[in-house]
């Protein structure tokens, strides 16, 4: 069963640190529920994301080297702790939070004693506004993990 999801650009259209927020929430629910477009909405073309330590270049590099194995998990992330500055007239941001978020193998996520990876992660973000769609999206994300429980093997495959 997929679950619905909303259009990317809101109405009423959202405005100030909500708008700017929901870039972060539209990366994670795209994530979470498999969506290639709402995740592409996240992104600039030329972002970049690292990941403890590892860097990937360009949206194109994001989505296959991890986008594409995370959103084929059964996974949740929640954001809190969100906090955002917005500079250059409207047109640049930065925003923190911490993150945790469960992991599962794919078609595991809801079966009895499946191996989990829950993770609490610090994220920092560099943002532009989209002047084509008025979308904030994420230019520059630094993740980095502070602690995790469980396995770690859920990203591999096997058991």
């Amino acid at each position: 069963m997929s679950v619905p999801s909303l259009p990317a650009t809101l109405s009423p259209p959202l405005i100030g640190r909500d708008a700017v927020a929901d870039a972060l929430y539209r990366c994670v629910l795209g994530f979470d529920t498999a969506d290639d477009a709402l995740f592409k909405t996240a992104f600039t073309s030329d972002a970049v994301f690292v990941l403890n330590g590892t860097v990937m270049n360009g949206f194109d590099t994001i989505v296959s080297q991890c986008y594409a194995n995370i959103s084929k998990m059964d996974t949740n992330h929640f954001l809190t702790n969100v906090r955002i500055n917005i500079t250059d007239d409207d047109s640049k941001a930065q925003a923190s939070c911490s993150a945790l978020a469960q992991h599962f193998r794919p078609e595991e996520g809801m079966k009895a004693g499946a191996v989990p990876l829950l993770a609490g992660a610090l994220y920092w973000l560099e943002l532009v506004k989209d002047s084509s769609d008025g979308l904030w999206k994420i230019k520059h994300w630094t993740m980095k993990t502070t602690w995790a429980q469980g396995d770690w093997g859920v990203f591999g495959g096997g058991n």
